[in-house]
């Protein structure tokens, strides 16, 4: 190869370099927790998506997104009878809809069901607006009206693994009156539709029906809901989600 050639090509080689590092800086976590890169992000072609539908959202439950939502929190199970999920809130731009941060989480020990009732250890395959908050903890600032009170405390005959579950808490308004505490026991459906679905803090494993996610991704959570943008959750393992 001649000096002009070796010359073009070194070139060429520094600035794909430069390419690949600028890339690798863009993937770093977001947030201060890191939490983000502990589980991947959901399975979409970015190139190719719909800007206008949350992602891996089939037909069925993206209809069930009510058009006036601006906050979407999306729970990807990771199978039918898996407990771990990745926890993803995008914001709605526009017609647009952005990914805002992304948690790894857990959901029901037993996987997901489209019938859940008392007991399965499922989680419900739905959408479902989220109104009210709470915890044992003070108000971190929560956007969704936020009740503390000592008897959100998880059982001390619980593991001890378990015992900051409720610490914080943000109703999912499965079988449940809107406007109430999140630990008020009214079931609208009858008891053994099964309810007391929470979005709550994370022990590191399945839970019995709730979604479960680090803790500075419920203070995150708390502060960045707004009722005014009408949020709601999607969750489902990811084939009933994608129907």
């Amino acid at each position: 190869m001649h000096s002009g050639g070796v010359r073009r090509a070194v070139a060429a080689a520094a600035v794909l370099a430069s390419f690949l590092t600028a890339l690798s800086a863009c993937g770093g976590a977001e947030g201060s927790g890191g939490a983000d890169a502990a589980r991947p992000a959901p399975r979409t072609q970015a190139a190719t998506a719909d800007p206008t539908r949350i992602p891996g959202v089939g037909d069925r439950l993206q209809r069930r997104i009510p058009s006036g939502s601006r906050q979407v929190v999306a729970v990807y199970g990771e199978g039918k009878d898996s407990a771990d999920s990745t926890v993803v809130l995008y914001t709605k731009h526009g017609s647009a809809w952005q990914r805002e941060r992304g948690w790894a989480g857990h959901n029901g020990k037993k996987g997901w069901t489209t019938d859940h009732h008392e007991d399965d250890d499922r989680s419900p395959v739905g959408v479902f607006t989220l109104s009210d908050a709470g915890g044992v903890l003070p108000d971190p600032g929560s956007g969704l009206p936020y009740t503390r009170s000592a008897a959100f405390a998880a059982p001390r005959w619980w593991a001890k693994s378990h015992w900051h579950d409720f610490d914080y808490v943000i109703a999912i308004d499965y079988n449940r009156v809107k406007g109430t505490p999140p630990n008020d026991q009214t079931r609208p459906e009858g008891q053994k539709k099964g309810g007391g679905i929470w979005l709550h803090m994370d022990h590191g494993s399945g839970t019995s029906a709730c979604v479960s996610v680090p803790e500075p991704a419920m203070r995150y959570l708390l502060r960045t809901l707004d009722p005014r943008q009408r949020p709601v959750v999607v969750m489902g393992d990811r084939a009933d989600l994608a129907a």
